[in-house]
């Protein structure tokens, strides 16, 4: 299978993708040929993926690396590289392959340092493969200074190094950058394409796949999990049940706390996951007895490690938040859409009798501005305001109308 067939509803990316995949393989080939080099190429050595979230930014980046390091006979026969069977395409997919450095990250920024490293790795040749490829899939989250470090590198980069960045928007990433990468812009996948793929890649029955796409808007990932994991629909469930909750000072208050709380726990679940796993995993390599106290001079290992944690446990709490709030968005659409005498794209049929009600006893007007009310309310997080106070004013916006 293609890994192009992993781009739900990007035909025109793939054809872009596959075209430089081509091209790519016929530079390194004339280069190991000593041929004249290929005088026009739709390949470049910075890449920039964009689109709405779910759209499969991190997934294109990864089938495009995976064909850069194809390996299959069929090239040769004018197939087109990115089989996704020989052994460049499934150890690039899966993230072994020496040459295919997948950077993410579960915190709320990349740093200096980080950036630093993969500078460093980018000016090395490919170990084995064809082409040097780093994938940062949140360039987004890069730090002014880490984005400076990087400019140097996607500036002059190694003869065989392949830069791919993926980012929400051209806007989150700095000009100077953009204006060197070669830009892709994916589109949210079709409701119905999403569906498709849940039933074909994962075996989920096909209404409750059709529910899913449905009700995630057509974002693939939050898609997989709503039609896998009983529990995110039930956090889902509850969340739609926060409009009718808003009648009142008190009900504002205690829905906000809620969602905090929920977000909170998602988090903790997390951390009992991870944490204690990478604990103990560092202070083996430290080389602490078991049970016994750590070596003289590692405290501050252990003092990075634990911050560390806290940040993610801070980041996953936002993720889980945000999450919420993008539902709560949904359902507010939805009522929009009713009002506007419209049924044909309601997201969250499973909550029509609220949808209905609220239709009924509100104008557009009003549902535009608790929508405007929960845009604030994500915008405020992302300045880091307090949570609770940011979820607070919200549910009290909600109310208000």
């Amino acid at each position: 299978m293609p890994v192009w067939d992993d781009l739900v509803g990007q035909e025109k990316v793939s054809e872009q993708l596959a075209a430089a995949a081509r091209d790519a393989d016929a530079l390194v080939t004339a280069v190991a040929a000593r041929a004249p080099l290929p005088e026009a190429s739709k390949m470049t050595h910075a890449w920039l993926f964009t689109g709405p979230p779910g759209s499969g930014r991190s997934t294109a980046a990864r089938a495009f690396a995976a064909a850069l390091q194809c390996v299959s006979p069929d090239r040769a026969l004018g197939g087109i590289p990115g089989c996704g069977f020989c052994d460049g395409c499934h150890t690039s997919l899966v993230g072994t392959h020496a040459d295919v450095e997948i950077v993410r990250t579960d915190l709320l920024s990349i740093g200096v340092k980080e950036t630093r490293d993969l500078v460093r790795r980018a000016q090395l040749s490919p170990a084995g493969g064809r082409w040097q490829v780093i994938v940062l899939e949140d360039a987004d989250r890069l730090t002014e200074g880490a984005g400076n470090v990087l400019l140097k590198a996607v500036e002059e980069p190694a003869p065989r190094t392949v830069w791919l960045l993926c980012a929400p928007s051209i806007e989150d990433v700095l000009p100077t950058i953009r204006s060197r990468c070669r830009l892709l812009t994916l589109r949210t996948p079709p409701v119905e394409a999403v569906a498709d793929i849940l039933i074909r890649r994962d075996g989920i029955e096909p209404d409750v796949a059709a529910a899913a796409a449905r009700a995630t808007q057509g974002h693939i990932g939050r898609a997989r999990r709503l039609a896998t994991d009983p529990s995110a629909r039930q956090r889902r469930a509850a969340v739609l049940k926060l409009p009718l909750r808003v009648d009142d000072v008190g009900g504002c208050l205690k829905a906000a706390q809620e969602l905090i709380d929920t977000a909170s726990e998602d988090a903790k679940q997390l951390a009992e996951e991870v944490d204690v796993k990478e604990t103990e995993e560092l202070k083996a390599a430290l080389g602490a007895a078991q049970g016994g106290r750590m070596p003289r001079g590692t405290a501050g290992v252990m003092k990075e490690l634990e911050d560390r944690q806290k940040r993610r446990r801070t980041r996953t709490q936002r993720d889980s938040l945000d999450l919420a709030l993008i539902d709560l968005t949904g359902f507010y659409r939805d009522v929009l859409a009713l009002q506007l005498g419209s049924r044909l794209a309601i997201a969250n049929a499973e909550a029509e009798d609220a949808l209905e009600r609220l239709a009924r006893g509100s104008s557009p007007e009003s549902t535009l501005r608790r929508i405007d009310a929960i845009a604030a309310c994500r915008e405020a997080l992302d300045r880091n305001v307090a949570p609770l106070l940011a979820v607070e004013a919200m549910t009290m916006a909600l109310r208000a109308g």
